[in-house]
């Protein structure tokens, strides 16, 4: 029923991810990520779960009203009144699916259904009979099937298949299968089942032993035409298939696979950021292709390859995925090649000698520094380094804040050869630590810009502050990193400080 060369999408990110814990979304979030997914071109977006509750039912009522192109799915158990729910918010969709399961495997079956094989077959295809009169496109999930005695798994599907259904969908719902194992499954399904060519056959894996995406495409190898997935491989325990993987991995490996998909792949980071934002959930920095890492590069070799011919170090272009350019990190492992090549971007063109000297400053601040930035080139290209430790150093830091308490900090700064320590308050802990810095070293300093970021995840995550301090017409800025914020705060005012103190030295000498 299928194309020859196609594999369907089918994202359940607005399901399956948003069960993952503290990612629930509202009903206007939702309708935006649905908007983003139909962008990306998804072929099938499972809204919700319109039994779960009222909020999730309107969800998918809206989408399935207001989201145009992609088919709009609800699930439901194969119970009569989840199915009649599930109906009754898709019925004003022009392209509806119910999408309907029940657990088959034996541990299901004893441990949860409480039932025998034949009341569940029968239950499976009452429940597929009752969607098909909401609907023409139905699809049924054998729970579970992946630990489902094989015989009794084909017998469900064709009973299904044979009461109406369009997909089948075989999930591996606790992520046991192994790529061999699974694609081996999909093919005797194909094989063995009279009726499987009236169904598109499709997969939903789970990742608990990190083999989703690879079950997956090992499914699609053996003739699964639609891939259930969600967007950064979110969902429950350890997560779905992800959608950027399987599609950037048919799209790139299309000579092993030979299939493709409908996805808009310039889309696929913009629907990332989005739902990492939505969902409050970072994504990892090494996740595949969407992660921050996933196109930059900090090795001088690296480097070196890529500037000169990009697939000597990556498979894709970045902006096939919707990044503006691979991104070349400035450290120590950094080379002459990729120095230069930061240099001319940022309109400096300099001869080997002197490229040879700004390298050598470019080494002993990166020995420093977990990263060297556009501002700290711009100072070395002018012979401008600084030494962290130069002139100030922040030894002792205390705040107090809250709600009903006026916000308060005490520091300790060295300052040269002294040692000074000032109490402050402020609107806030960082206004007040700045506060103190402030009556600390007596300057009239101004801060132009302040940034806070999360450069790691968790509730332990890296707090990276960016400030950019003004003294007259010199601006400069400080950065400062620690997993408390008010600390980081602190260190980078207390970097600008020193950048500054360094700046004036220089001029001093300069004069002399």
């Amino acid at each position: 029923m299928a194309d020859d060369n196609r594999v369907f999408i089918f994202d359940t990110t607005l399901r399956d991810a948003e069960q993952t814990p503290g990612a629930s979304l509202k009903v206007n979030e939702k309708l935006e990520v649905a908007h983003q997914l139909a962008r990306l071109n998804v072929d099938i977006i499972e809204a919700g779960f319109p039994i779960s509750s009222n909020e999730d039912f309107e969800a998918v009522r809206r989408i399935g009203q207001e989201v145009v192109g992609p088919v709009i799915c609800g699930l439901a158990r194969a119970v009569l009144k989840d199915i009649d729910r599930a109906g009754e918010a898709l019925q004003d969709a022009p392209k509806p699916r119910i999408h309907t399961f029940i657990g088959t495997s034996e541990i299901h079956l004893k441990g949860q259904m409480r039932k025998d094989q034949e009341q569940v077959l029968n239950m499976a295809v009452a429940a597929v009979e009752r969607a098909k009169s909401y609907c023409a496109d139905v699809e049924f999930s054998p729970m579970d099937a992946a630990r489902t005695e094989p015989g009794y798994l084909f017998e469900v599907i064709e009973a299904t298949i044979a009461a109406g259904a369009t997909t089948i969908n075989i999930p591996d719902t606790v992520g046991y299968a192994v790529p061999e194992e699974f694609g081996a499954l999909i093919g005797r399904i194909i094989a063995e089942v009279p009726n499987s060519d009236q169904a598109i056959i499709s997969v939903h894996c789970h990742d608990d032993l990190g083999m989703a995406v690879i079950n997956a495409l090992a499914a699609v190898k053996n003739g699964a035409r639609q891939v259930e997935c969600t967007i950064n491989g979110l969902g429950e325990r350890a997560g779905n298939t992800a959608l950027e993987e399987v599609v950037m991995a048919l799209k790139t490996r299309q000579d092993y696979f030979g299939y493709d998909t409908g996805v808009v792949s310039q889309e696929i980071v913009p629907s990332s950021r989005l739902v990492s934002r939505l969902m409050g959930i970072a994504v990892q920095p090494n996740k595949a292709i969407v992660g921050a890492n996933a196109f930059a590069h900090s090795s001088g070799i690296h480097q070196d390859g890529v500037l000169k011919q990009r697939d000597t170090f990556e498979i894709m272009d970045p902006k096939i995925v919707g990044l503006d350019d691979t991104e070349i990190v400035l450290t120590a492992r950094s080379g002459r090649a990729a120095l230069r090549h930061r240099l001319e971007v940022l309109g400096y063109e300099v001869e080997q000698d002197e490229l040879d000297r700004i390298y050598e400053d470019f080494v002993e601040l990166a020995d420093k520094k977990k990263e060297v930035f556009d501002e700290d080139l711009v100072e070395i290209v002018g012979g401008e380094t600084v030494d962290a430790t130069a002139h100030y150093e922040l030894q002792y830091l205390h705040s107090v804040s809250g709600t009903g308490t006026v916000p308060s900090a005490t520091v300790r700064l060295r300052i040269g050869d002294e040692t000074v320590q000032q109490s402050a308050w402020g609107d806030g802990p960082v206004d007040a630590a700045y506060a103190a810095i402030g009556q600390a070293t007596g300057s009239d300093i101004q801060l132009a810009d302040y940034a806070i970021r999360a450069i790691t995840s968790g509730s332990q995550a890296l707090g990276e502050v960016t400030v950019h301090l003004a003294r007259g017409d010199e601006k400069v800025r400080g950065r400062g990193v620690s997993t408390d914020v008010i600390e980081a705060s602190a260190k980078a005012y207390v970097d600008a400080l020193n950048r500054l103190a360094a700046k004036a030295a220089k001029e001093e000498h300069q004069t002399v």
